[in-house]
């Protein structure tokens, strides 16, 4: 019973998570707001709702283990898998903007999230935790990216995208029933995940990081995947990386400093060296992206071989 209710969590994520960006991305280009913007917030926030709503969850139900485990190997999926598939599918062009400001915060923030992870090792303690006061630091660096891309938003809001013709958009009415009965799926979804996930894995002998990792991360990865792939087919790269980016921004300060100011969250060793992947797989992202500011085919394969790389590891070393 346990996998037919983990399957119709994940489809409750995914169909919860299109509604959602539909809707939200519909209100978003109504407002004139650029497609790059739209992938860093509105598209970014939704996407990375299954995970925050699973951390959640699973920081309530006494799993954090999960937490951890699904926010890196989330972030690990969305550069690897997400990038790696829409590049293959059609390549991306990189604004500059990207290469120079928002790929550089997605690096701070995996380096952030190491040094917090790091109490042992820096503070001498005997188990690193994540602790409630780290949680509202990590919602500060959070804020802070807030500030920035509505700055952004602010300046280039006049005429950098087209304006929907009212005669063939979604109404308003439509597309906020969508965005809100997108968040309603994407809570009861992420319900029956991480509580069926837990089971299942802990029934196989799985660790919780090794949840988080594999079957969390990708199930809760998959709204990224969809999303890229469309907005890559329809011409907007750009989104596609926003999207990219945007998510595991998220997935840091917002998934991780909201579970842990709900409880705190314990970071087991193994960890670590997941973390360290995520931090230089974004260094190669970046590198990727100054290379002509276009991920082509072949950085696309790259990026795939190096996950299903880290996966047979993580595998063979739980």
């Amino acid at each position: 019973m346990e996998y037919v209710l983990l399957i119709v969590g994940f489809v409750l994520l995914i169909k919860g998570a299109d509604y959602f960006v539909e809707g939200a991305s519909n209100i978003a280009v109504k407002l004139n707001v650029s497609p790059l913007l739209v992938g860093l917030t509105i598209v970014a926030m939704g996407t990375s709702s299954p995970e925050a709503t699973v951390a959640i969850l699973a920081a309530l139900e006494g799993s954090p283990g999960v937490v951890l485990g699904n926010v890196i190997g989330s972030n690990i999926v969305n550069i690897t898998v997400v990038v790696g598939l829409t590049a293959l599918i059609a390549p991306l062009t990189v604004q500059s903007e990207t290469v120079r400001k928002e790929i550089p915060f997605a690096l701070l923030a995996a380096l952030v999230l190491m040094t917090l992870m790091a109490d042992v090792a820096l503070q001498g303690l005997e188990q690193n935790i994540i602790g409630r006061g780290d949680g509202l630091i990590i919602l500060l660096f959070l804020a802070v990216f807030l500030y920035y891309v509505f700055e952004m938003a602010r300046k280039n809001r006049a005429g950098s995208v087209e304006a929907v013709d009212s005669d063939t958009g979604e109404s308003w009415l439509k597309n906020i029933l969508f965005t809100l009965g997108g968040l309603v799926a994407i809570i009861f979804g992420g319900e029956l995940v991480v509580s069926n996930a837990t089971e299942i894995a802990l029934t196989l002998g799985m660790s919780e990081a090794l949840v988080g990792l594999t079957i969390v991360a990708i199930g809760t990865s998959l709204p990224e995947i969809m999303t890229s792939i469309t907005a890559a087919l329809k011409g907007k790269g750009d989104m596609a990386i926003g999207n990219v980016v945007g998510s595991n921004i998220f997935n840091i300060f917002f998934v991780t400093g909201a579970a842990s100011t709900v409880a705190p969250i314990a970071a087991e060793s193994k960890l670590f060296f997941d973390g360290w992947v995520m931090v230089g797989l974004t260094v190669l992202l970046l590198i990727f992206s100054r290379t002509s500011f276009k991920i082509g085919r072949r950085e696309g394969a790259v990026l795939l071989a190096a996950y299903v790389a880290y996966l047979v590891y993580i595998i063979i070393r739980n």
